[in-house]
C-alpha cells in the first residue's frame, strides 16, 4: 500500500492546498471531513494526520472537535490554525480569544528550531489568520516559535511526534510553507515521494473501472482540460462503453461550439454526440438576474439534457464530469460540515436533488495544475491542456444581470478581443485566467460628436497558483489602452472599458 497521509477537514477555504502542497511534494495524501467514521480513515493505514484550520472556536458549544483514533494511533499530527488550537484544547492546553486578531502577513521567530521548521529562519514571514490563540500548552509541549501577535505561533511535543503551527504553510505567502509540509510528510511521518501524474492515471483507471463494471456512461464534454482529461480517462478505463456528450448552451465564447467537435471527435477520436440547446438554455434563463439562481437553473439544465440523451442512447448507467477540488471547496458541499459556501458550481451545488445518473467525478480531488498535468502525461493537444479555465455556467455569470442572445454576442466580442491581444502579447499562460465581464449599467460617452449612452465591459485577468487565491495582472497600460480601443471602436452597445484590480480575496475570480 502506498505511503499515505491523511488530512481531516475542519472547514478552511485552503484545507485542499495543503493536499496540493504535499502532492507537491510526491506524497500522496487523502482528506476526510473530520467527523469520517474512523474504520475509513484507517483503512488507509496513514503514516500520519494534518489537521486544518476551519471557521469555529474550540471552546464554542457544538465546535468540530478531535476524533479519539487520531491521537490513539500514535501517528504524527500537525496542527494548522485552529487544527493547532484543536491540538492543545483536546490535550489539556487553554485557548481564548486574542486581544489582537492576526490577519494576513506576519514574521515569526524561530526557538527551536526542530528540522521540519528550519526553512523558517531563512523565511520568517508567514500568513496569518486567525483570532483566538493558544494561551496555554498542553503538558509535554514547548514553544517552537511565536510572533509578535502569538506567542505561541508553532508548537511541538517532539517526543510523541505531536505539532501545531497557528499560521498557514499551505498559502503562498507563506514563502517556507511547501518545504515545511514536504519535511513534516518525508522527515516526521517518514513517507516515501511516489506520487506522479502516471500513478494517478493508473489508479484512476481502475478506480473507474471497478465502479462502472458493465455500465455504460455519459461524459459531460465542454471543451476545456477538466472534461478532457475526464473523459479520457473514463475512455482509456472502459473504451466503447463511453459515449461523451457536448451541449451547446448558446452561452459558450466565440468559435468555441465549433472548435470543440473538431477537436474530440475529428482529432481525438472521441464518441461524441454533439446537442444544440442554445434557446432552452436562453429560456430557461430568461429575466433571471440572481447569480446563485443561474448557476442552479444551468445546472439542472445540463442534467436534464444529459438525462434526455441518455434515452435515446438507450441504458446509460453514470455521468462523467470534470468537477476539481476548488468547485468542491467553494460551493461548501454537504461532505465539507463547518464550511462556509462562497458560491454555488453548477456541478456540485447545482445539481438537482433526485437524479437517474450515478456521478463519476475522478479529478474531483485535484487542482487545475495537477488536471493539466495529467492532461500533458496522458498526451492531450496543448491547446486543450492549456485552454483558458471557464466557468460552467458559461457566459451566464459574465453578463451580469438578465441574460439575452444580444448582451451575450456583444460580450463574446469583448472577450475575443481581449483573449486576441493577450496571446499576441504572449500573455495567455502566464495570465492564468483572463475574460470581460458585461455590466449591467450604462455611461455617458462621446462617439463622434454625438452623445451615447451605452453598456460597460469590465476586463479581469489574474495571476495564480491555485484559483483559490489570486492576484490582478499587471497589464501593460499601452496593451490596455489597445485592448480598450478595440472594444470600443469593435463591439456595438460598449462605449467604456474598465480593469478590475481586485484579488481574491476578498473577491472571487468571477464576478458571478
Amino acid at each position: 500500500m502506498r505511503d499515505t497521509l491523511v488530512i481531516l477537514d475542519y472547514g478552511s477555504q485552503t484545507t485542499q492546498l495543503i493536499a496540493r502542497r504535499i502532492r507537491e511534494s510526491q506524497v500522496y495524501c487523502e482528506l476526510f471531513p473530520w467527523n469520517t467514521p474512523a474504520e475509513r480513515v484507517m483503512a488507509l493505514r496513514p503514516r500520519g494526520f494534518v489537521l486544518s484550520g476551519g471557521p469555529a472556536s474550540v471552546y464554542e458549544p457544538g465546535a468540530p472537535t478531535l476524533p479519539a483514533y487520531v491521537l490513539e494511533s500514535g501517528r504524527p499530527v500537525l496542527g494548522i490554525c485552529y487544527g493547532m488550537q484543536l491540538l492543545a484544547h483536546a490535550l489539556g492546553g487553554r485557548v481564548g480569544r486574542a486581544p489582537q486578531r492576526e490577519y494576513g502577513p506576519a514574521r515569526v521567530e524561530l526557538i527551536h528550531p526542530l528540522s521540519f521548521l528550519i526553512p523558517l529562519q531563512a523565511q520568517p514571514q508567514v500568513w496569518m489568520s486567525h483570532g483566538d490563540r493558544v494561551e496555554e500548552l498542553p503538558p509535554g509541549f514547548i514553544v517552537l516559535a511565536r510572533s509578535l501577535n502569538s506567542p505561541v505561533a508553532a508548537m511541538g511535543d517532539p517526543d510523541r511526534h505531536l505539532y501545531g503551527v497557528q499560521f498557514h504553510p499551505e498559502v503562498v505567502h507563506t514563502p517556507a510553507g511547501r518545504e515545511i509540509l514536504r519535511r513534516f510528510a518525508t522527515e516526521v511521518c517518514g513517507c516515501a515521494p511516489t506520487w506522479t501524474p502516471a500513478a494517478f492515471i493508473e489508479e484512476a483507471i481502475a478506480s473507474i473501472r471497478e465502479q462502472v463494471g458493465d455500465g455504460r456512461v455519459l461524459c459531460a464534454l465542454s471543451g476545456g482540460v477538466d472534461s478532457a482529461v475526464t473523459a479520457t480517462l473514463v475512455h482509456r478505463a472502459i473504451g466503447d462503453q463511453l459515449t461523451c456528450v457536448f451541449v451547446n448552451t448558446g452561452l459558450m465564447r466565440r468559435g468555441e461550439p465549433e472548435q470543440v467537435v473538431r477537436t474530440f471527435r475529428d482529432r481525438l477520436g472521441m464518441p461524441l454526440v454533439a446537442v444544440d440547446a442554445t434557446e432552452e438554455f436562453l429560456a430557461a434563463l430568461e429575466g433571471v438576474t440572481d447569480p446563485e439562481e443561474k448557476r442552479r437553473i444551468v445546472g439542472e439544465k445540463f442534467i436534464r439534457v444529459f438525462e434526455r440523451e441518455a434515452e435515446k442512447l438507450g441504458r446509460v448507467d453514470f455521468l462523467a464530469q470534470g468537477t476539481l477540488y476548488p468547485d468542491v471547496i467553494e460551493s461548501a458541499a454537504p461532505d465539507r460540515p463547518g464550511a462556509r459556501r462562497i458560491k454555488t458550481h453548477h456541478n456540485v451545488g447545482g445539481l438537482p436533488e433526485r437524479m437517474r445518473l450515478r456521478l463519476i467525478e475522478p479529478l474531483r480531488y485535484l487542482f487545475k495544475d495537477e488536471a493539466r498535468a495529467v492532461g500533458e502525461a496522458l498526451g492531450l493537444p496543448p491547446e486543450v491542456v492549456w485552454r483558458q479555465p471557464f466557468p460552467g455556467p458559461g457566459l451566464a455569470v459574465r453578463v451580469v444581470g438578465a441574460v439575452t442572445w444580444e448582451r451575450l454576442e456583444r460580450l463574446r466580442a469583448a472577450d475575443a478581443i481581449l483573449l486576441e491581444e493577450l496571446d499576441r502579447a504572449g500573455l495567455l499562460r502566464t495570465t492564468q485566467q483572463a475574460f470581460a465581464v458585461l455590466l449591467p449599467v450604462r455611461s455617458v460617452g462621446v462617439m463622434g460628436d454625438c452623445r451615447t449612452y451605452e453598456e460597460v465591459i469590465a476586463l479581469r485577468v489574474v495571476t495564480t497558483e491555485d484559483f483559490m487565491t489570486a492576484d490582478w495582472a499587471r497589464l501593460d497600460p499601452d496593451l490596455l489602452a489597445r485592448i480598450s480601443n478595440r472594444i470600443v471602436n469593435e463591439v456595438a452597445g460598449v462605449n467604456r472599458v474598465v480593469y478590475d484590480i481586485t484579488s481574491k480575496p476578498p473577491a472571487t475570480i468571477e464576478w458571478e
